[in-house]
């Protein structure tokens, strides 16, 4: 349930295929969709013009697929995935419909999703109620997220290379960590030290280190130079950022909590004859 952090921040819609069709705008809501009228005219218009025949239709709510499928014969999808993706276009309908005509409620787009729950839950934030959720823990989740899917979709090439350290060096890399691993890559495209490598490499290697270096001859032409380079450059500078989105989000999770606190005790305080049980 990950496709939430695909549609988080403003910037991932330039390299996502989610683009806005066309946009109009009802005064009468009820009646353009409900069960008692079925799908009005202009709106049935909209939909048809963009429907191929053959094609499903993904809709935010479950009585939308009775209503369109009833009314206009269009097969309709309405799941847990779909939901997702309505969660994050919601938070990017800003940056997707005309300006001044995004009007969404707090329900609509900042009580969390599934795919964010469980990211949460990932970094350690579990607990974090729904009812807590603003737009900046909303941001620095999915920046935290995005870091880490930067380091992640290396994951398959970078593996690779464990084949040949085992084979050509004797080197067990299985349990070394992906940037480690891109480092090792590096030194053995550029064994002259032709690009400065982040950390103490001896002490990162250990006995190892002397193998890379006497080694890096024997790797000629194994590795793609520019690849190896472009991705250890991509996952440094995710891991530098990914330091200081996880230290933001710690501390926008603190102040949400202890701002959700303050207000349930004034709350149970400003309620007459309520006790407050241990």
């Amino acid at each position: 349930m990950d496709v939430w952090g695909e549609f988080v921040m403003e910037f991932m819609l330039e390299y996502h295929p989610v683009w806005l069709k066309e946009f109009q705008a009802f005064e009468d809501k009820a009646s353009a969709l409900s069960l008692d009228t079925g799908v009005s005219e202009q709106l049935a218009g909209m939909i048809r013009r963009f429907i191929c025949p053959g094609q499903t239709l993904a809709v935010g709510k479950q009585e939308y697929v009775t209503i369109i499928q009833s009314n206009l014969g269009i097969k309709c999808l309405w799941n847990a995935e779909v939901m997702e993706l309505m969660w994050g276009l919601n938070n990017l309908k800003e940056h997707l419909v005309p300006d001044g005509k995004s009007e969404l409620s707090k329900e609509d787009c900042l009580p969390m999703c599934e795919g964010m729950k469980f990211t949460l839950n990932k970094y350690g934030f579990g607990d974090l109620k729904p009812e807590m959720v603003t737009r900046s823990i909303i941001e620095a989740t999915g920046l935290l997220y995005e870091t880490d899917y930067i380091v992640r979709k290396h994951g398959e090439s970078m593996r690779y290379a464990c084949k040949h350290l085992k084979e050509t060096s004797g080197i067990n890399a299985e349990d070394w960590d992906l940037l480690k691993l891109a480092t090792a890559i590096m030194m053995l495209c550029y064994p002259n030290g032709e690009h400065k490598l982040v950390g103490n490499l001896p002490e990162l290697f250990g006995d190892d280190y002397s193998k890379l270096v006497d080694d890096a001859p024997k790797y000629k032409g194994i590795f793609r130079k520019f690849s190896c380079l472009r991705a250890y450059a991509e996952m440094v500078r995710s891991r530098r950022i990914r330091s200081k989105a996880a230290r933001r989000l710690d501390s926008l999770v603190t102040a949400a909590e202890r701002i959700y606190d303050e207000a349930q005790q004034a709350l149970m305080h400003a309620q007459p004859g309520v006790i407050k049980q241990e």
